[in-house]
């Protein structure tokens, strides 16, 4: 389903499989879509524009929700609508793919090996390319400064302001402060007040917490975003083609409790985009089947740190 009826017909000529259409502008015609589907998996990006009309259509139709966003503000106002979800016995499940399953059970999995842990770190290293829906949200928020959480208060620091070594196995490497999915989930999963998601350093990523830096008022005009976001999609096909082979991907997790005690525990991955396919089909599943909780809910929380080991291509170790 989607809102693009031309790429529907095309595709499901490809496929053999059914298509709908609906514009999320037109609640009607969503209610439609929904209204004799069990599950929907929202997976059309910016979610800060696509989230909101499709949340409010699934609880008009008693439709279960998952997406696949990373945005903070989106997974914070569904958060705030869990009162909501569970008058109608429906889940709410955000960031069913890349991010943030994978992190956030190993997020679980260093909480439960280190009970009262007050500050969680998130290393990731391996992401080589941003989909446009991802390229927009950047865009979005770009001039804003990082997202963090200190003591359970989502707070935001200069994009230079935090930085850090992680060893994703192969010694030590420098990483630096993004605001990731993780900044929400891992919150609402493990309960750790203080929370810090950082990226392996790159030219790439230099140049982007730059041009924040140095750009972000301007990058916030409207008309300056309309035109970022029109030479995404202009841009994507060629840049894509460009890529080299899917990398895979491995993320950090460091748990400190209170006394000082910390622990440390790596995951690998396939390549983010590729396993998001695979993550969310699997958490689908699990819904499809009866395996949920209403109400706001992250993956980790529901079906555990060990869920994730459960999908190919997946291993985790205890580093300390």
């Amino acid at each position: 389903a989607g809102r693009n009826r031309d790429a529907l017909v095309e595709q499901s000529r490809n496929t053999g499989l059914e298509y709908r259409a609906a514009p999320l502008h037109d609640s009607t015609a969503l209610d439609s879509l929904l209204a004799d589907v069990d599950v929907a998996l929202l997976i059309a990006g910016p979610f800060s524009t696509t989230s909101r009309p499709f949340v409010n259509a699934c609880l008009r139709t008693g439709t279960h929700y998952l997406d696949l966003t990373g945005e903070i503000p989106v997974i914070e106002e569904l958060a705030t609508r869990h009162a909501e979800a569970v008058s109608r016995s429906l889940l709410l499940m955000p960031c069913a793919g890349f991010d943030a399953v994978p992190s956030d059970c190993l997020a679980a999995h260093v909480a439960r090996r280190l009970p009262g842990s007050i500050r969680l770190d998130l290393g990731f290293t391996g992401l080589q390319y941003a989909s446009p829906g991802s390229a927009k949200t950047l865009m979005e928020h770009a001039g804003e400064g990082v997202r963090i959480r200190r003591d359970g208060i989502l707070k935001r620091v200069d994009a230079w302001e935090l930085r850090r070594e992680f060893d994703f196995g192969e010694g030590p490497r420098l990483a630096l402060n993004v605001g990731w999915g993780d900044v929400s989930c891992a919150y609402y999963t493990t309960g750790i007040p203080n929370i810090a998601v950082y990226f392996e350093d790159n030219s790439m990523l230099r140049v982007m917490l730059n041009a924040s830096r140095a750009a972000g008022p301007m990058l916030g005009i409207p008309v300056v975003q309309a035109t970022l976001k029109t030479w995404v999609d202009f841009g994507d096909q060629t840049a894509q083609r460009g890529l080299p082979g899917p990398a895979p991907m491995t993320i950090v997790a460091e748990a400190e409790d209170a006394a000082g005690h910390v622990a440390i525990a790596r995951l690998r991955t396939p390549e983010a985009y590729q396993f998001t396919a695979a993550v969310a089909a699997a958490v689908c599943a699990r819904v499809l089947d009866g395996d949920f909780e209403i109400g706001f809910q992250t993956a980790a929380r529901v079906y555990g740190p060990d869920f994730i080991l459960g999908l190919p291509g997946v291993s985790r170790e205890d580093v300390l």
